[in-house]
């Protein structure tokens, strides 16, 4: 049964004859009558208020005066939105507000293709979707119904994603300002930074307002990740049409830019100007690497596993023999992640980073000991030859743990499955 039911009077025609009204009651009355008892939220989309259309020109039918129609009215939302895009929007965050997923969506057969195709720009696979006909008929010819129309072009598919894309960058930031943490070890000739959680469009609380991800499990779809991408872009100024982000797999694959794409990887390098490559955290490190002399840069994911597999060096070692880079040359830095305060792993898992050093653990005799991903990383990383000086660790300078400020990042730890996600982020200007 579904959680939610939308109809849809966007655009249809309606004459302004007393039977108009009447169809009109029977329908809503059909809707409540098998749906108000299990669905939580009952919604009618219209493009002005309750409207009709006759010869090309708006008409108000005074539906609301109707006999019997504005009781029934009280029990229906009214989303009323000049744009398609505007009223799907809103309707999503009402339905977000309630943690629904399950939606039946009774529309016009005319329309429903066109339906359909908004939906999946603005919604994810968390939500499942049942469309139903809608029939409105009575003598007279009340609504004016075409045929289904089964097909939609790409001008078409282009046309509303430009709509909906109109449409979010309209919408102001939530929770304050775009906040970029930078580095002062990483050279000018550079563009890069750490994003915080503020500053973006993304409403629901686990992923607002800056989510930089969008994925199958996630209430925020890729358009939403992408406006909050575009005003990243617009703030530091580069390319959104040259952004890459890893591909995570929690492992220490390299991706050397220029080569073949892998599947997956942890880590990106690059010598090519004007390319902006990302690495995304939440709870993980985002690494971003920088050599001012060879002008390479790179970016790391390092999670517990990816610290332990050495995916920081792994890209260090990348750019030397790509780039020729020399150790001695390659600033590091560390982003935000979780801290040791917050991270615990089970005791076996553990193990692993007491024996690279015993201080990157604490209460080892514990069943979950706290484990610092930051500190074993550092150790890999002057290990593997890097210059104590030349690495900064943003937690330790700054007090930041993710877990430990809601305000400024997302955590996964913190926040569950639903989690947003900040990045690490580098380019060599053009």
């Amino acid at each position: 049964m579904a959680e939610a039911v939308l109809i849809d009077f966007f655009g249809l025609k309606f004459n302004s004859q007393k039977n108009s009204h009447q169809a009109f009651l029977k329908t809503l009355n059909a809707v409540r009558y098998h749906h108000a008892a299990k669905a939580k939220f009952l919604c009618i989309i219209c493009c002005s208020n309750i409207s009709c259309e006759r010869d090309g020109a708006h008409n108000n039918c005074e539906l609301e005066a109707s006999n019997g129609l504005s009781t029934l009215l009280r029990e229906f939302e009214i989303v009323s939105n000049p744009s398609m895009a505007a009223s799907l929007y809103n309707i999503k965050q009402k339905i977000d507000e309630k943690n629904l997923t399950s939606i039946k969506v009774i529309v016009s057969m005319h329309r429903k293709t066109l339906l359909k195709a908004f939906i999946d720009q603005l919604f994810t696979d968390v939500y499942s979707f049942e469309f139903e006909d809608l029939q409105v008929t009575s003598r007279g010819d009340p609504l004016k119904q075409s045929t289904e129309i089964n097909m939609i072009t790409a001008q078409e598919v282009e046309a509303i994603q430009n709509e909906i894309q109109t449409y979010l960058r309209s919408l102001p930031a939530l929770r304050g300002e775009l906040t970029i943490i930078t580095s002062p070890l990483i050279s000018d000739i550079f563009l890069h930074g750490f994003t915080t959680r503020t500053g973006g469009i993304s409403y629901i609380p686990t992923l607002s307002s800056f989510n930089l991800f969008s994925s199958s499990k996630r209430r925020d779809p890729k358009i939403v990740v992408q406006e909050n991408l575009r005003r990243l872009g617009d703030a530091v100024g580069f390319n959104v049409e040259k952004f890459y982000r890893i591909k995570t797999d929690h492992a220490n694959d390299v991706w050397i830019m220029g080569r073949k794409e892998p599947e997956s990887y942890d880590g990106i390098t690059t010598n090519q100007r004007g390319v902006t490559i990302a690495a995304l955290g939440a709870d993980c490190i985002p690494i971003v690497f920088a050599d001012p002399v060879r002008k390479a840069c790179g970016v790391a994911h390092s999670g517990w596993r990816g610290t332990l597999l050495g995916v920081a060096m792994a890209t260090v070692n990348a750019m030397i023999t790509e780039y020729g880079c020399n150790l001695e040359d390659i600033i590091v830095v560390l982003g935000p992640s979780v801290g040791p305060c917050c991270f615990t792993l089970p005791r076996e898992s553990a193990k692993k980073f007491h024996n690279l050093d015993p201080e990157c653990v604490r209460l080892f005799d514990s069943p979950n000991p706290y484990v610092d991903i930051r500190k074993t990383t550092r150790i890999l990383l002057e290990r593997g030859g890097i210059l104590p000086q030349n690495i900064q660790d943003l937690n330790q300078d700054l007090d930041l743990c993710t877990s430990c400020h809601p305000d400024k990042f997302f955590s996964h730890v913190r926040d569950g499955l639903n989690f947003g996600t900040q990045i690490g982020f580098i380019s060599i200007r053009e």
